[in-house]
């Protein structure tokens, strides 16, 4: 992530690199969201055609080869919202994604960097030799492309089907337990707050009254989620679930039936997972991984000053 950081700010223009380059503590590391918007940060389309090969280096260190694809598909997806919505460009731009750079990758301190646009938000905070990526953010919309050549595309298949297998294997104690609400959420709760929290929400069925084929879809759902970023990191997302035991529930809102609107949820002690899918005739998708403690690399960042202070 380092050396790709240096790569990518070498091949800047001085004027590229004054958008590009924030201070570690400034509040716009803060500012993140997932809705079409103007960001500060340089966006694709002011690069060069090497300079956007740089930063996609630097997308992909922060990524495993899934979590690139699925990226590159959702910024894809703002061309076939361009046609369909007969766009000018301005607002539907698969090249309006912003690159940010939060302090010097060059220097041992702390630093950070965050990839952002429509329906995709990568927050990478570094310190100590360690790494946290978090809040991440996929979207898509369409979440399937159902006209022109592209028909049948879908970024997120994975989260859709994986959430609906887990719902649709309990029994029907389990499910009305896990059913929160009988309509889905508009949109994942949680948006796009600086500090994830839920407030007032029940819980869900827990994992500890799932039989162990359950658990194991269960797993497998939160595996979708952490295969986004590379191996080590995936690891240690992983490694939360397991060390949460019994201490994981999942929620469920809307209908079970294909094709209609339903929000879902996983949620332990450290980390929360949140899909919704209703918007646009429930054709469009937000998915998100949370990290209570760690979002903006709040726990690593405590770390590393308690040690540095020491």
């Amino acid at each position: 992530m380092s050396e790709t950081a240096r790569n990518f700010l070498a091949a800047l223009t001085p004027d590229q690199a004054a958008k590009a380059t924030f201070r570690f503590e400034d509040e716009e590391r803060f500012n993140w969201h997932f809705i079409p918007r103007t960001r500060k940060g340089l966006p694709l389309r002011e690069m060069k055609p090497e300079q956007k090969q740089l930063a996609e280096a630097l997308m992909s260190a922060g990524l495993s080869r899934e979590g690139l694809v699925k990226a590159l598909t959702i910024m894809s997806l703002d061309e076939v919202l361009r046609v369909i919505e007969n766009d000018s460009g301005e607002r539907r731009n698969p090249e309006g994604y912003y690159f940010s750079i939060f302090g010097d990758p060059a220097s041992p301190g702390p630093w950070g960097y965050r990839i952002e646009g429509h329906h995709l938000s990568l927050n990478f905070t570094l310190a100590g030799g360690r790494v946290m990526a978090a809040p991440t953010f996929f979207g898509a919309n369409p979440a399937e492309v159902r006209q022109g050549s592209r028909r049948g595309l879908r970024a997120l298949a994975r989260e859709e089907e994986l959430g609906r297998d887990l719902m649709t294997a309990l029994d029907n104690d389990q499910r009305k337990t896990a059913l929160v609400s009988p309509t889905a959420y508009k949109d994942i709760l949680t948006s796009a707050s600086r500090k994830a929290s839920l407030s007032g929400q029940p819980d869900g069925l827990a994992a500890s009254k799932m039989n162990a084929k359950q658990r194991q879809l269960l797993e497998t759902l939160v595996s979708a989620y952490a295969d986004s970023v590379p191996a080590d990191l995936a690891a240690a997302r992983m490694e939360k679930l397991r060390k949460a035991g019994v201490k994981v529930h999942f929620a469920w809102a809307g209908t079970v039936d294909r094709g209609g609107p339903h929000y879902y949820r996983v949620q332990t002690p450290d980390f929360l997972i949140e899909y919704d899918k209703t918007q646009d005739n429930a054709n469009h998708i937000h998915s998100v991984w949370r990290d209570f403690a760690g979002d903006f690399g709040g726990d690593l960042l405590k770390q590393h000053y308690e040690t540095s202070h020491r």
